[in-house]
């Protein structure tokens, strides 16, 4: 079971590891496709951006006893990521590390009381605050990979690895992910929805691919 030192840990991880990913991208690479269909990395990096602020209300939330909501709405949220997305690099960059440390500075003003205040996600779920980072530590991870820059499911941690493939079960539902075989960060690269090698059916046929996920 993850606990709350162990998904801010992994927060930090993965935003070391989406700021290694986009290291040295000049203009012309930050605008190539990334791994997501209909994605360039700038859209990738403008969603991690944005997140992260959006995230930043739910610790608002926690810390003041105020509601605020994630986004205002689904639509303001694309047209964020897409205004973020026509950003110079340099912009976009900035952008994503001065939200990442804003978040961080956040969450680690918490005290306990304020890590168990109910917030509300963006799909209307009543969590913990405590559940952010868990929020928080998913997406930067999961995208360094989609930045496609090297970063694969096998450089993540597997206890990070087993509770995403945990969570996207869950999330998925029962009836929507088949039993599948395969190295274990390959079975969770097939169960995100991203490019995967070697998984199969338990009866040793090719596993159909799933939508992405996250």
């Amino acid at each position: 079971m993850r606990d709350l030192a162990t998904t801010l840990a992994w927060v930090a991880e993965g935003t070391a590891l989406c700021r290694t990913a986009a290291a040295g991208l000049d203009e012309a690479s930050y605008g190539a496709p990334s791994r997501l269909p209909g994605w360039t990395r700038k859209h990738v990096v403008a969603h991690l951006a944005g997140n992260a602020e959006a995230i930043g209300n739910l610790v608002h939330w926690a810390r003041t006893g105020e509601p605020t909501p994630m986004y205002r709405s689904p639509e303001q949220r694309g047209a964020a990521i897409e205004a973020g997305a026509r950003l110079p690099a340099d912009r976009l960059t900035a952008w994503f590390e001065r939200s990442a440390r804003a978040l961080a500075d956040a969450m680690a003003a918490l005290t306990e009381d304020q890590w168990r205040a109910s917030v509300v996600t963006a799909q209307g779920r009543t969590v913990p605050a405590s559940e952010t980072p868990w929020m928080r530590g998913r997406e930067v991870m999961v995208h360094a990979v989609d930045l496609g820059t090297g970063v694969r499911f096998a450089d993540l941690p597997e206890p990070f690895l087993a509770e995403l493939r945990a969570d996207i079960r869950t999330k998925r539902g029962a009836d929507a992910v088949p039993a599948v075989r395969g190295d274990p960060a390959e079975v969770t690269a097939y169960l995100a929805g991203r490019p995967y090698t070697g998984v199969t059916a338990t009866d040793g046929s090719p596993a159909e691919p799933l939508p992405p996920w996250l």
